[in-house]
């Protein structure tokens, strides 16, 4: 998978001095119970991680718009890499990318999955909702991530799905952060004990039983860094809805 680079965020965010990290495992996390985020996904190529996802429905995955690649694969029904017997593997039928997706500002990092056939759904297989309508998470609010991604910066991924609580940061402090590379109409930012690493882009923000955003980018020099919070796209209601009602 190519990762893709924010260099020329230098020339257009003078304020911002390094490339973010948008390939982004989880850190002080814990191991999650077997199998009780039946909508998680795992995006390998030639059987590797790449990204992670979530169902949304029997034939769709979401996912982040910088995950693209060509020949990738979803796991579902995961929760060890390397020895889950319940898990089945999906080719992607199509690839839906956000028009607006926006590869040197990350706004709409969002893309759309269809898999080569509907999944079955059953206790360890199951789609997450979504939000009903478009707005803002409280700040403060408690939710959570998950992922396969990496336990440190620059470490080995995590053959286990792991877990940890998060917290909705207020918008103005992560505008403090980010600077003009962060939008609070497209973005939400989080911050708390653990957080993602590389390897989780694309796995879900869960508050409650929804899954209100998409991990994108966060500090290229840390996981869970203290000066620069964990960001993740806001879900697209309408273009969402769009795309699957073509293929209804």
């Amino acid at each position: 998978m190519t990762i893709i680079s924010l260099l020329l965020l230098v020339s257009l965010l003078p304020h911002l001095t390094f490339t973010a990290r948008v390939n982004v495992g989880i850190v002080n996390g814990t191991e999650a119970k077997p199998h009780s985020r039946p909508y998680m996904v795992s995006l390998q190529k030639y059987f590797k991680h790449l990204c992670g996802g979530f169902l949304i429905s029997d034939e769709f995955v979401l996912t982040a718009a910088h995950c693209n690649n060509k020949g990738l694969t979803a796991v579902v029904g995961a929760h060890d890499l390397k020895n889950d017997k319940g898990s089945v593997r999906i080719g992607v039928n199509s690839y839906h990318i956000h028009p607006d997706f926006n590869n040197q500002t990350f706004l709409n990092d969002i893309m759309l999955l269809r898999l080569e056939k509907e999944v079955e759904q059953n206790k360890i297989v199951n789609k997450i909702s979504i939000p009903t309508q478009e707005g803002d998470i409280k700040a403060d609010s408690v939710c959570s991530v998950a992922g396969w991604g990496e336990l440190r910066l620059n470490g080995g991924k995590s053959n286990l799905l792991m877990e940890v609580d998060v917290k909705i940061m207020n918008n103005t402090q992560c505008k403090n952060k980010w600077k003009d590379f962060y939008s609070a109409s497209q973005m939400i930012c989080v911050h708390g004990h653990g957080g993602s690493c590389t390897g989780d882009s694309g796995g879900p923000l869960v508050c409650g039983d929804t899954a209100v955003g998409v991990t994108s980018y966060g500090d290229p020099t840390a996981c869970n860094s203290l000066k620069q919070p964990e960001v993740y796209a806001k879900i697209h209601l309408p273009w969402i809805h769009s795309i699957i009602a073509n293929f209804k």
